[in-house]
């Protein structure tokens, strides 16, 4: 019997072909994703979204039997950690640069765009902040002026060495509030809801900002996106979509 052709989807500009590829990530023991073969191996997907590099990318994994946030936080967080492992600094940069494509065109309406500092193995938002600042956009910043109180955005860019090992602008810059929020995230799901480090930094920060109608866009490597429902708590603050280096998705 002949081998069955990859199956390819287009999103957009890109073009996407699936196959199975077995070899690709060794996952830790719980962390492994359906599939056919025994071990610690899983259902991987090669994405090829342009001619010059092939992002090899997992399928959402399998959740923990516990289905409590901390249980889950730990095991997207490993399993980001492996993802990102797979990736030299090219094809990281490759996509890098589609994500910040995707997160300028969300720019065209928005005056005052806020991102992130990137940490560890977080995807960086900072070409698509360069490229709004360009276009005349103020550009914002988390920052704290105390540890125990939410942080505001302020205009400039992250220099400082801040709390909890982030980087936040300078003390002196100015506070503002952005209508467009790009918020970092260990997971998401179709809903929206939104998996953090479990500190509620963003929680509180997000809340007046949304209520004053800011666009708050979860951004992340396509494998943080779940299938499966995030367990949501009361203070949890939806977001109203999701951008990775394949697309922008809206959520309902």
């Amino acid at each position: 019997m002949g081998r069955r052709a990859p199956k390819s989807v287009s999103t957009g500009t890109a073009r996407y072909e699936a196959t199975k590829i077995p070899e690709a990530i060794k996952y830790p023991r719980g962390l492994s994703l359906s599939g056919p073969w025994s071990g610690a191996h899983g259902s991987h997907l090669t994405f090829v979204a342009s001619e010059d590099f092939r992002q090899t990318a997992t399928v959402v994994p399998s959740l923990p039997f516990d289905l409590s946030k901390d249980s889950l936080r730990k095991s997207a967080l490993d399993a980001r950690k492996a993802f990102v492992r797979t990736l030299d600094d090219g094809h990281r940069a490759i996509l890098e640069r589609r994500l910040a494509e995707h997160l300028t065109s969300l720019c065209a309406h928005s005056s005052v765009v806020a991102g992130y500092a990137p940490f560890g193995t977080e995807i960086s938002p900072m070409l698509a902040m360069e490229e709004a600042r360009a276009v005349g956009r103020i550009v914002a910043f988390p920052a704290f002026s105390d540890p125990s109180k939410p942080f505001r955005f302020h205009a400039g860019d992250p220099l400082e060495p801040g709390p909890f090992g982030m980087m936040q602008p300078k003390r002196q810059a100015p506070a503002v509030e952005p209508d467009l929020i790009f918020v970092p995230l260990v997971a998401v799901d179709g809903q929206g809801t939104r998996l953090g480090r479990g500190k509620g930094h963003y929680d509180r920060a997000l809340l007046q900002l949304k209520k004053s109608g800011a666009k708050l866009i979860g951004v992340g490597w396509q494998m943080q996106r779940l299938d499966t429902a995030i367990p949501k708590d009361p203070w949890d603050i939806p977001l109203h979509g999701f951008a990775s280096p394949e697309g922008v998705e809206d959520f309902a």
